[in-house]
């Protein structure tokens, strides 16, 4: 046993689950956990933010681009209020994130005395935005909590979980016991075997079988390429499943071209995903078999009964459905999507410009395993569909939360996670002023994200429906904005301007090759909408 603080306690069980890096705001209801993360810096490293929404975003951003779980730490109330876009991301996200909260003295929670930073029912409000939340009540109590709080994000499908400890807590001190070692969790159930030998059948039997991914297949990459391979099924990456089949591959299709070949599908397979837009948009019928794999029960009956149902980890399922699998070429089929893949690409460049060539230009200076973080931006809505994602965890979205403004503290938290892999953030201008101030984070720690703003002087996706939608009433949606290049410099970045696709290329192959943080400002003007490419009418039942 050892005597220490609650504090103390706290930061021994979270380096001890595997946490090497904490994005963090300081503040007085935290000092004694702080006094322990000091004693703690050669295990654990601390990067202090400009603003406690960038530390739930960084913490989000380590998450995606790595698997791992992501952590930070801030002062409760205003501090952990600040965070919960980034919780809320995480949770839509299926992203394994640790929020861990300071408190008020354990004796006033709840009794609303007016002290700093209280507010009703902080555990509560935790509660609704994670998959599990609790407070820690005494030091003898962190090693418990936190080994149930990564044993929830293990376990399962993979969602934020949440801690909070009173300011007393965290100061008082108790003998603690040597500290157990960090369990296994298994991630799911073993794979019904019957439900793969009847997802085999139907998967053998079907004529123009179609895969889908989500986020759940990031980890089973290799097993849904196999399995593509042996079907000859083209695979449709939601936002979350990008990356999951080489983008590269005649296999891999957008929705827009997986939508023009839905009403041909006999057999659907969705792998880790909601499969939401399919089937709340485009349509079920009585000539389709689908077939979910995931780990969440719910999910997988959430909108209708699947034919076969397989709860379990998307990797361990395919590599036990795997063997059972007949290899089938397909040529008409696999042709078909090739063919469909291409015309709607033409289609795109067509359609889209410049966002089609801008993008083009980002993929041609980006490494092979370089990591995209998209905002919601013209560039970024139009990227969900033409921007080739190489491999698993290379491309990072708000996915259905839409949390605008996410993308460079994000950027910041991936480079962290991944520091050997390029690492770009694309935004627009009023995106990217959201969290504009973790410049000086990026340069205080050296984390080299090269960020991308889009610059058309507003709210370009809002502005554009005000003036199609409603008669040209403009309001509230046109921007004022800083010399972006200037404003760089005066942090220390590197800053550049570029003109055009051309000067977008050669000034993020520059910014790359310089490995410090850097900005590139590119003027824009409106763009087209890309909306009916991206929202889609039914097309079956």
């Amino acid at each position: 046993m050892a005597r220490m603080t609650g504090g103390e306690a706290l930061v021994r069980a979270v380096v001890g689950h595997g946490v090497d890096s904490l994005f963090v705001l300081p503040g007085v209801q935290n000092d004694p956990f702080f006094s322990a993360l000091y004693d703690a810096a050669e295990r654990l490293r601390v990067i202090v933010t400009r603003h406690e929404q960038a530390a739930g975003y960084m913490a989000y951003g380590y998450a995606a681009a790595s698997g791992r779980p992501g952590a930070y730490c801030v002062v409760p109330g205003p501090g952990f209020l600040n965070t919960t876009a980034a919780l809320a991301t995480a949770y839509a996200c299926s992203a394994p994130v640790l929020c861990l909260s300071g408190q008020i003295p354990q004796r006033y929670i709840g009794r609303g005395v007016g002290l700093l930073h209280e507010i009703p029912d902080q555990l509560g409000i935790m509660r609704r935005l994670t998959k599990w939340a609790a407070r820690i009540e005494a030091p003898q109590e962190a090693a418990r909590l936190v080994g149930e709080a990564f044993a929830q994000m293990a376990r399962g499908r993979p969602r934020p979980v949440a801690l909070e400890m009173p300011m007393d807590v965290m100061a008082a001190e108790a003998w603690i016991e040597e500290e157990p070692p960090a369990r296994a969790v298994p991630r799911g159930p073993a794979p019904d075997p019957e439900a793969l030998e009847r997802a085999a059948a139907l998967l053998n039997g079907a004529e123009r079988p179609m895969i889908f991914v989500g986020g759940g297949a990031q980890g089973a990459s290799a097993e849904v390429r196999a399995l593509a391979e042996r079907l000859g099924a083209p695979v449709v990456a939601g936002w979350m499943g990008q990356g999951v089949m080489d983008g590269r591959s005649e296999l891999a299709l957008n929705l827009t071209a997986a939508h023009r070949l839905w009403p041909e599908v006999d057999t659907a397979l969705a792998v880790g995903s909601r499969f939401q837009r399919v089937q709340m948009d485009w349509g079920l019928d009585d000539a389709l078999k689908v077939i979910r794999i995931d780990l969440d029960p719910i999910e997988i009956g959430r909108h209708a009964r699947p034919e076969v149902a397989v709860l379990a980890d998307a990797g361990v399922a395919l590599a036990a459905l795997l063997p059972q699998i007949r290899k089938t070429d397909r040529p008409r089929w696999r042709a078909r999507a090739a063919e469909t893949r291409a015309e709607v690409r033409a289609l795109l460049c067509a359609e889209l410009q410049p966002q089609l060539s801008l993008i083009e230009a980002i993929r041609g200076a980006l490494p092979e395993d370089g990591i995209l973080v998209e905002d919601l931006t013209q560039v970024g809505y139009v990227s969900r569909l033409a921007f080739p994602v190489h491999g698993p965890r290379q491309y990072i979205t708000s996915g259905y939360q839409g949390t605008l403004g996410l993308s460079y503290a994000t950027a910041l938290g991936a480079k962290v996670a991944r520091p050997e892999r390029a690492v770009v953030a694309i935004a627009g201008d009023g995106g990217f002023m959201y969290n504009v101030q973790e410049l000086a984070t990026a340069v205080q720690y050296g984390i080299n994200v090269v960020a991308v703003v889009f610059n058309d002087g507003a709210y370009g996706n809002v502005k554009r429906i005000q003036r199609e939608m409603y008669g040209n009433r403009v309001i509230a949606s046109d921007l004022a904005n800083p010399d972006f290049v200037r404003l760089g410099e005066s942090f220390g970045l590197l800053a550049l301007r570029a003109a055009g696709a051309a000067e977008l290329g050669q000034a993020l192959a520059r910014a790359l090759a310089a490995e410090r943080p850097a900005l590139i400002e590119v003027p824009v003007g409106e763009m087209p909408s890309p909306w009916h490419h991206i929202v889609l009418p039914r097309v079956r039942g």
